[in-house]
């Protein structure tokens, strides 16, 4: 598998995660072994914002012995009723109590990323400041208790709030096709333009992405459900996500082994099996002209790698300052460009990638 480096820290994260919001519905023993398959398949990341407090015990028993060779992240206002089931909370005392509970029951003493949960409009901003959740969590850093601290969210504006304090290394956001193309639910928020410029940002900053709602809850895997009525298969929808800036590792929920077996497949599949040029068709106005690093344009007779070559360019626009000493890295760089015409031919979002060639091989070569 592919693992991705968090910029700080150093953190090899594997590109594929696990999420466990469904999969508190299964038998302990299952939960179980869904871990230890995880893990004996190159998985090392984990999402543990369950939907039920009966995850984390079997969780980890399963982790015993290995807990350094995982990541896991953990949510600060993600809570437990009487019940069992997760509530949401901006309760400092209730969220010390879970965190300790959640501690005690994965046999741990420390948590590799600590999440302020779900801050997806200015009001879930202004509780966690004012209710004493961001300097709780802040000084659990400063202990050792977190090694990192970060967030999830839905909102673009929001998010950038977040990133403007300074403090977090990862951000948990949703990323799909649907939402990024302004065709999603009431979680899809943002325009284009938006969601594509947080995602620049976070690279530009050194932090990273782990994605949730890769599929746009099963909606994209059925023609009848797709806002693009047209189905696309969960390799693609990962790829998708994987090729957006920034992104480390993509964490879809798992109900139970055939879930995650069923996403174990990606690891193994053909680049044709990943390609999702198919969304080309279904492109905004906002997006047409825009290159969203797909590759579907390749192979390149000249050998370019077009969407990396894309990709560094609009970073660097964005203000990324690595931007650039990565593209000079590349062994076959845009003015290699033959003229041929391939790309143009081939990309199915409208992209001039002749000209776009000469426009950053100028760029970069000023």
């Amino acid at each position: 598998m592919e693992h991705r480096k968090l910029p700080h820290g150093g953190e090899e994260i594997g590109v594929l995660g696990i999420g466990t919001g469904s999969l508190h519905a299964a038998p302990p023993e299952e939960i179980r072994a869904v871990a230890e398959t995880a893990v004996a398949n190159g998985i090392n990341f984990f999402d543990l914002c369950a939907g039920g407090k009966s995850v984390y015990e079997p969780f980890g028993r399963a982790i015993e012995g290995r807990r350094k060779e995982l990541y896991f992240q953990l949510h600060f206002g993600a809570v437990y009723n009487a019940a069992g089931e997760y509530a949401w909370s901006r309760d400092l005392s209730e969220i010390k109590e879970t965190f300790a509970r959640e501690m005690k029951a994965l046999r741990t003493d420390y948590v590799d990323f600590g999440f302020l949960h779900c801050i997806d409009d200015d009001g879930d901003f202004d509780d966690i400041m004012r209710g004493g959740i961001f300097d709780y969590v802040t000084g659990l850093r400063r202990d050792g208790v977190l090694r990192h601290i970060g967030f999830s969210s839905h909102t673009p504006s929001v998010a950038n709030r977040l990133l403007d304090t300074g403090v977090c290394d990862i951000m948990m956001f949703s990323i799909n096709p649907a939402y990024d193309f302004e065709r999603g639910d009431e979680l899809g928020i943002g325009t284009v333009r938006e969601r594509a410029a947080l995602f620049r940002r976070c690279e530009a900053e050194g932090v990273g992405i782990s994605v949730m709602k890769p599929f746009h809850g099963g909606q994209l895997l059925s023609a009848k459900t797709s806002p693009f009525r047209c189905a696309l298969t969960k390799n693609q929808c990962i790829q998708y996500c994987l090729d957006r800036p920034a992104v480390l590792t993509v964490v879809p929920g798992v109900r139970g082994l055939g879930d995650l077996k069923e996403l174990l497949s990606f690891v193994g599949s053909a680049r044709e099996e990943r390609d999702y040029s198919v969304i080309g068709g279904f492109t905004p106005e906002a997006a047409v002209g825009s290159c969203v690093y797909c590759n579907h344009c390749q192979p390149c007779p000249a050998g370019i790698d077009i969407g990396l070559v894309n990709k560094y360019y609009d970073l660097a626009l964005a203000g990324d300052g690595m931007a650039a000493n990565h593209y000079d890295k590349l062994s076959v760089k845009a003015d290699a460009c033959l003229g041929c015409g391939h790309c143009d031919s081939r990309c199915p979002f409208g992209v001039a990638q002749q000209a776009k060639m000469h426009e950053i091989a100028a760029y970069f070569g000023k």
